[in-house]
């Protein structure tokens, strides 16, 4: 049974001198509770739509949203209380220091002053923030910041949380972190929504994907239903010579699933394969036969631009979907 159901929920906005954006176009969207459901989609799509709505920031135009049995259109004032959510700006007071960021979150959720200093130690701790407690949040890196967000989403200890683009603009080692803290508290037995641009993120992180793309849910399934769909898995070659480069697109037709790629100078070589390590060794054993010559091969799984194009027939752009990101 899902925690977080909502169908065919439609947003739609008219900016002035513009064609109306539609934000949501019917989506469904199901989460069972204690688990992880990515949001996979690129800026614009209509994910940090779907989070303001089942977090009772904005109303759908039509569709229903409920989470643990209540109804989050009609009961808005009761759904809060068990929510946390973090966006994809860290909303924090960068004036107050970061424990007294977190007191502050406490003391507005008149947990009392006793039990709102506790809560915030223990966040602290929790977010390796020890060392950096006492000092103003303005000299926080962004990570760190990010770190001190996510903490105040879970003062209240709530049994959902909304996760917008948590690690967007974070460095590898702030995004590793984030995904230890997320796995331990869903490990705790939160249920989880996260949104996101990275299948990465969602392939570590979640227990299903839903695709999301111009407002709908357009595919959804396991990091590695999704992959299989879009080909399984690459193989990549790069030749030492580009005169090579057509008796090498001969092998890499034979043995692909799909029709290989070649880049501008005609070194490097991509096709699909569903059976990866097979058709790599296939490959490389013609090419010694062939004496091409490689710089390199190896094998990778498709990339998020990939899915979509596989998916929706375009690639997955920041350009091509950024207005609707501003409404």
């Amino acid at each position: 049974m899902n925690f977080i159901e909502a169908t065919a929920l439609t947003k739609t906005y008219s900016p002035k001198r513009a064609a109306p954006v539609h934000a949501l176009d019917g989506l469904d969207l199901g989460v069972p509770q204690g688990t992880v459901t990515a949001l996979l989609g690129p800026n614009g799509a209509g994910k940090t739509t779907a989070v303001k709505v089942l977090t009772t920031l904005i109303r759908p135009d039509s569709g229903t949203a409920v989470i643990g049995g209540v109804d989050v259109l009609r009961y808005p004032e009761r759904i809060r209380p068990t929510i946390g959510v973090s966006g994809q700006y860290a909303a924090v007071d960068e004036n107050l220091t970061g424990f007294e960021n977190l007191d502050m979150v406490g003391r507005l959720y008149h947990l009392g002053a006793r039990a709102s200093r506790a809560r915030a130690r223990e966040l602290i701790e929790l977010f390796d923030l020890t060392e950096a407690q006492n000092r103003p949040v303005k000299g926080f890196s962004g990570g760190m910041r990010r770190r001190i967000d996510l903490a105040g989403a879970l003062v209240k200890r709530p049994q959902v949380l909304f996760l917008d683009e948590p690690t967007t603009g974070l460095d590898p080692r702030s995004r590793l972190g984030m995904w230890d803290v997320i796995t331990t508290l869903v490990g705790e037995g939160t249920t989880v929504l996260l949104t996101t641009q990275y299948l990465e993120e969602a392939d570590q992180l979640a227990d299903s994907i839903s695709v999301i793309d111009f407002g709908r849910v357009i595919a959804r399934g396991t990091s590695d239903e999704l992959k299989a769909s879009s080909g399984g898995q690459r193989v990549e070659v790069n030749l030492v010579s580009s005169e090579d480069s057509e008796s090498a697109l001969e092998v890499l037709r034979r043995f692909g699933s799909s029709d290989p790629t070649v880049s501008d100078d005609g070194r490097e070589l991509t096709v699909s394969a569903d059976d990866g390590p097979m058709v790599l060794q296939r490959i490389l054993a013609e090419f010694a036969d062939l004496d091409i010559r490689l710089y390199d091969a190896g094998m990778r799984r498709p990339t998020l631009d990939e899915v979509f194009l596989r998916l929706t027939g375009h690639m997955a752009s920041v350009e091509e979907t950024s207005e609707k990101e501003k409404v």
